[in-house]
């Protein structure tokens, strides 16, 4: 995939109830405009591998399936900004999965404006409903390696092995429809009000999740309007 020259640093957010293929698309979409990506769970997977106490306490919080706190998240999010303040050209970046709180959406927003990016900032909500949701979920594979959550959508479903990194896929012991319906509850008490924050802000751009991958893809960009 050739990528698309941009004139200014772009941010692309990419929201979405589990199971909406979200990191998916954003995979894409950082490969189209050569994006550095940022997803909060690679980053606390990478951050909980230092001994220390945030990163045993980070380790033993996504072990027991709990939520890792705000400020922790956003400490992560500022010194990943840093680093992109050091180079020497940056496209811009696209962040998969966060914000997931008003106070989050609240603190991503001063963020991006320290560090001067935001002023291109698109932001997707990838929407399926909650019986698609379940669906897919009960179905999905995770790496035991990387632990990459792969899909189970479009080609994803025919794959052995983590396209990543070739290691071994299991079925998550949590993804069972009561652990699904409890992670879906809390997205519409937490999540779904940073959903309705953007759209009163004029920034939501609404797509149909429930199609096949390249669709949506295409639905994105012809969105977005780059």
């Amino acid at each position: 995939m050739r990528h698309s020259k941009l004139k200014k640093s772009l941010v692309i957010i990419v929201l979405g109830p589990q199971g909406s293929g979200k990191g998916t698309q954003a995979e894409l979409l950082a490969k189209k405009f050569n994006l550095e990506y940022i997803g909060s769970g690679d980053l606390l997977r990478a951050r909980k591998k230092k001994k220390d106490f945030t990163g045993l306490k980070i380790s033993r919080v996504m072990t027991a399936g709990g939520r890792v706190a705000t400020p922790v998240i956003f400490k992560i999010w500022m010194d990943k900004l840093e680093e992109f303040k050091k180079k020497s050209k940056l496209n811009g970046f696209i962040i998969d999965g966060s914000p997931r709180t008003i106070l989050e959406a609240e603190m991503l927003e001063q963020a991006l404006d320290w560090y001067e990016y935001g002023k291109d900032k698109k932001i997707i909500f990838i929407n399926i409903s909650p019986k698609e949701s379940i669906w897919r979920l009960t179905k999905r594979r995770v790496c035991r390696r990387c632990g990459q959550n792969i899909p189970f959508i479009g080609e994803f479903r025919k794959l052995l092995k983590c396209n990543k990194c070739k290691g071994d896929l299991f079925n998550r012991a949590d993804d069972t429809i009561e652990g699904i319906k409890k992670r879906l509850e809390w997205f519409e008490t937490e999540v779904r009000p940073t959903i309705n924050y953007y759209k009163k802000r004029g920034e939501l751009i609404k797509i149909n999740g429930e199609q096949p991958i390249e669709k949506i893809f295409k639905d994105i960009l012809e969105k977005i309007k780059l």
